[in-house]
């Protein structure tokens, strides 16, 4: 059997990176505590030190200082994939990100390569607490010249890597820390339920249905991280009140292109937006927006959001999970619309 058929999200990561290396001889890998045997707090850089011994460096606890080195190799040619060991550390080096390494790309009156993407292990119902729990997407939505890519179970990792790399402009790269044990999409999960195709467009939508259902009465968005309790939610409303629901998952978070769905949206006039940031200048706000400018017309409601409270993410497993959005919470916000 193919090893990739049952491939895990962390190792499809981890094989992207090691794939990486071996092409772009001008890439480094800097992180802390990302050397062997260690390979970083969630393993997804195991062998590559081994494998590449001078170009995966182990930092100091400064995450300041590990984006000012990284601006520092692109400016020098190279190119640069940094992990932050917990999202919830990037607003230590948010200056380094806003006012150096987006600022560098146009500053200066002409187009300056900035190939670096920070990894961002991230999200919660790991009973992590208020301070390694956050989805902190939104702080970064809006900033000139810096993209927002979140990993998911639908997305190849090494390609997404290699478009933003290629793109020569910085990018926050969200990874849901539960994906990293979970199968892949499609790697014998059961989910044979489900189908999934492919929109183009740099925002590179997966679109997921139930298999035999054409019909769509709602189009749920959502960052990879929920593509799981989407799914379930999916399944729960089908079953249980033959709601068809269709899952649209992008690579690329912002800037967010929805040209391509225009065709979805047009089929359902229903859309909810579901993210696991807390209340107040989310994401979903302007994939909304977006929306409403470009497909009013197509819509029989307005954009529906679904978020965490305004609230610190407790440690405590059953807080934990009244405050996060859960599969349940999806499939009753799903309902309401569908009956709306």
């Amino acid at each position: 059997m193919d090893d990739r058929a049952v491939e895990r999200v962390g190792e499809n990561l981890n094989r992207g990176l090691a794939t990486l290396l071996a092409e772009r001889p001008d890439l480094f890998l800097i992180g802390e505590d990302i050397l062997d045997p260690y390979g970083g707090a969630f393993g997804v850089t195991r062998r590559l030190s081994t494998a590449h011994p001078g170009r995966v460096l182990s930092t100091p606890i400064s995450e300041q200082a590990i984006l000012g080195f990284a601006v520092g190799l692109a400016l020098r040619g190279r190119e640069a994939v940094v992990e932050i060991m917990f999202s919830d550390f990037a607003t230590l080096c948010f200056d380094q990100i806003v006012n150096l390494a987006s600022k560098v790309v146009s500053m200066y009156g002409q187009s300056v390569r900035m190939p670096v993407v920070i990894r961002c292990p991230t999200g919660g119902n790991r009973g992590y607490g208020p301070t390694h729990s956050q989805s902190l997407q939104k702080h970064f939505v809006g900033i000139p010249n810096l993209a927002v890519y979140e990993m998911s179970p639908v997305h190849d990792g090494h390609a997404t890597l290699a478009r933003i790399l290629d793109s020569a402009a910085p990018a926050m790269y969200f990874e849901d820390k539960v994906l990293y044990g979970r199968r892949r999409f499609g790697a014998a999960t059961g989910d044979e339920l489900f189908h999934c195709a492919r929109i183009g467009g740099d925002c590179d939508f997966a679109v997921l249905g139930i298999h035999g259902v054409d019909a769509v009465d709602v189009v749920v968005i959502a960052p990879g991280g929920l593509t799981g309790r989407v799914l379930g939610a999916m399944r729960g409303a089908y079953l249980s009140a033959e709601i068809a629901v269709r899952a649209v998952v992008p690579s690329r978070l912002y800037p967010f292109d929805p040209t391509p769905l225009a065709p979805l949206v047009a089929q359902a006039r229903r859309v909810v937006v579901v993210e696991d940031a807390t209340a107040g200048g989310v994401w979903g706000a302007e994939v909304a927006h977006t929306i409403h400018q470009q497909m009013w017309e197509l819509l029989s409601q307005p954009v529906h959001l679904l978020h965490a409270p305004s609230r610190a993410i407790p440690a405590a497993p059953h807080l934990e999970r009244a405050v996060l959005v859960q599969e349940d919470d999806i499939r009753a916000m799903v309902t309401a619309v569908a009956g709306g």
